[in-house]
């Protein structure tokens, strides 16, 4: 079986290369030739670990390839997946689709005679499938396809994992026959019972976004609950596991932090308010999810200034991780972009370290001084701040760390040190929904 892959983006490279490791032939276009020449040079555009690995030894076997062209990528697939971006629309919130669209009229240009399934890989809203459909009619009334709905649900950092061990497939389809085809192609995910839902176009483009929306809530939820932590003298880690042993919430997306970020959550949440807004059913709750992640990484700087006695100005603040989580190069919505503009812009200056994510990061912030590695970027700062938590930050050399620093300040956003430890080992040490502790003399 063939299939074609439009797109070799995070989500069209990585669903690539895992469908041709079950063993389908895949041949992915793009526009963009320098990605295509990287991809064949055996150069990875993207941070995600063992996608390299996993493209080197399909294309060795002759199962992936990559091209510019798109009718080698049409001709002669069963299915085509449309794997292209759908960003948030500038001045609106609405998903961007004009990329899925002209995706959908160059594969209707290419269609042979043979039927051919027409899938949607990338997230698009309610009634998108239903377009893409009319636009491939309009430009070749004769063609033999139907269109589907195959919403991802990848973890960046692990997302390979999460390809080949799902919780579920969605398949969103008007014809069995077409559901046929998705089920042949995901064969060895059935063999091993994968739970699959097989619904109408419309649900499975909504599941998507239901799916995003409703754990951007539960972080905004626990989120809030540590303000209120912090307030009261309560320490969140015992309420997230509290209420997370509850089998009806799950201990899932209950860890406290600067906000959620990335490729996914923002532009999924505020596409999802765009659309009940239209539908006429508009999502309060959703629209407040927004509100509050967004003021929540602004209350972060905040947070950081207090901890330095309540003024930045003509100081230096240590940032450790920058991405908006581990695991990936991936800058997109992370709170690193509202929080460190903002302590520049309240006078201080910024050296910052990410193991990955400094490239993409330097095309974003200005005004940073760029660090090779931790330690370095804690050298006469006067306060250090972790904002992702990177492995490598979770195990620091605190005495190290302590004559490096001017101050022992230390703004941990993410948790991952205990107050009692931080305490011991000399520190003001300020974290999210506990206690502030101070060891420092």
């Amino acid at each position: 079986m063939q299939i074609g892959m439009v797109g070799v983006g995070y989500v069209g490279l990585v669903s690539a290369a895992c469908f041709s490791e079950f063993g389908v032939d895949v041949v992915c276009v793009d526009t963009d030739a320098e990605k295509i020449n990287q991809l064949r040079d055996g150069k990875i555009p993207i941070f995600e670990p063992g996608i390299d690995r996993l493209v080197a030894s399909n294309v060795a076997a002759g199962r992936l390839e990559f091209t510019t062209e798109l009718n080698d990528a049409v001709r002669g697939s069963q299915a085509v997946f449309i794997a292209v971006g759908t960003p948030s629309r500038r001045g609106d919130g609405h998903a961007d689709l004009s990329y899925v669209y002209q995706a959908a009229e160059q594969i209707a240009g290419c269609l042979d005679d043979q039927y051919t399934v027409v899938v949607t890989k990338s997230t698009v809203p309610v009634g998108t499938g239903r377009e893409v459909a009319e636009i491939i009619r309009r430009t070749r009334p004769d063609a033999s396809f139907d269109v589907a709905s195959n919403p991802e649900f990848l973890r960046e950092g692990s997302a390979i994992e999460d390809f080949m061990r799902p919780d579920r497939i969605v398949i969103g389809v008007d014809e069995a026959r077409a559901a046929d085809v998705l089920k042949a192609i995901y064969r060895p995910l059935f063999l091993r019972e994968t739970p699959t839902v097989v619904t109408s176009l419309e649900s499975a483009e909504l599941i998507k976004y239901a799916a995003n929306t409703f754990l951007a809530t539960k972080i905004t939820f626990i989120n809030e609950i540590a303000d209120l932590c912090e307030k009261v003298g309560a320490n969140v880690h015992d309420i997230a596991r509290g209420i997370g042993l509850d089998g009806r919430i799950g201990r899932k997306f209950l860890n406290a932090g600067p906000g959620y970020g990335g490729s996914c959550f923002p532009k999924d949440t505020l596409a999802l308010v765009q659309t009940a807004q239209q539908a006429g059913a508009p999502m309060h709750i959703v629209e407040t999810v927004v509100a509050v992640n967004d003021a929540r990484k602004e209350r972060m700087v905040d947070k950081i200034v207090e901890a330095c006695g309540g003024s930045i100005a003509g100081k230096t603040v240590a940032v450790l991780g920058l991405t908006f989580k581990p695991n990936t190069d991936d800058m997109r919505d992370s709170p690193s972009l509202d929080i460190v503009p903002g302590l520049c812009n309240g006078g201080a200056t910024v050296r910052a370290f990410d193991p990955q994510g400094m490239e993409e990061a330097k095309k974003m912030l200005d005004g940073v001084v760029w660090c090779d590695d931790a330690y370095s970027a804690m050298t006469g700062a006067d306060c250090l701040a972790i904002i992702t938590e990177w492995n490598e930050f979770r195990a620091l050399d605190l005495e190290r760390a302590k004559t490096l620093l001017t101050q022992p300040v230390f703004v941990d956003m993410r948790n991952i040190y205990q107050p009692d430890d931080m305490k011991k080992a000399g520190f003001a040490y300020h974290s999210i929904g506990r206690p502030t502790v101070n060891g420092a003399t």
